[in-house]
C-alpha cells in the first residue's frame, strides 16, 4: 500500500491530514507541490485539482480531508496485502522476445504512480532480483513473497537496471 499527500507549508488542512495519517501509524510520502514542479503537475493530472490537500491511497484520490473516505480506502488496505505498484513478466522472456541480455527475475514493464515501487526508485525496464531476502526468477516469485507482505513493513529489494544491482528498500 502507498500513501502518498500533496501539500504546501501554509494549507492547514494539509497538516490536518498528515498528522491524522501519523496517529494512524500509516506511512505517507509528502509531496511540497510549491517547490516541486513536477509533483504539482502529477498532482493536477491524477486529481484533476490544483487545490491542495490532494491524498492518493493505494492510486484512488482524495481531494482535500475527507476523513471518512480516507478511513474507508485504509480499512479497504487492512483487507488485503499490500502492492508493489508494478506491472511485471518474466525477465527471461521479454529478454527473449526483445533480443535483450537480463538477468533472471522479474522484468518491470509498468510503475504506478504514487506506488511502493515509485518510492523504492523503481523504473521501468528494470528487473527486480530479489525481495524480502528472497531470490526472484520471475513475476510469480514476487507475487508469491508479496502476499506474506503487511502494512507498513519495509522490505529489501534488489533490481537490476542496465548492468547494475541496485539495493533499496520498500514501504507499504
Amino acid at each position: 500500500m502507498s500513501v502518498v499527500v500533496y501539500t504546501t507549508p501554509t494549507c492547514g488542512f494539509c497538516r490536518q491530514v498528515k498528522a491524522y495519517l501519523n496517529q494512524r501509524g500509516v506511512p505517507f510520502t509528502e509531496y511540497d507541490v510549491s517547490r516541486d514542479p513536477q509533483a504539482a503537475a502529477e498532482m493536477v493530472r491524477l486529481s484533476g485539482q490544483r487545490g491542495v490537500p490532494v491524498v492518493l491511497i493505494d492510486g484512488q484520490v482524495v481531494v482535500g480531508f475527507n476523513q471518512p473516505l480516507i478511513d474507508q480506502l485504509l480499512a479497504r488496505r487492512a483487507a488485503r496485502p499490500p502492492s508493489l505498484g508494478v506491472a511485471i513478466a518474466d525477465a527471461g522472456q521479454i529478454a527473449a522476445r526483445k533480443g535483450l541480455s537480463l538477468p533472471n527475475g522479474a522484468y518491470v514493464g509498468r510503475v504506478d504512480a504514487g506506488s511502493a515501487a515509485e518510492a523504492a526508485g523503481l523504473r521501468p525496464g528494470d528487473v527486480i532480483v530479489q525481495l524480502a531476502g528472497q531470490t526472484v526468477r520471475g513475476h510469480q516469485d514476487v507475487h508469491r513473497l508479496m502476499a506474506s507482505v503487511r502494512p507498513g513493513q519495509t522490505v529489501d529489494l534488489l533490481s537490476w537496471r542496465n548492468g547494475q544491482t541496485i539495493s533499496t528498500t520498500a514501504r507499504f
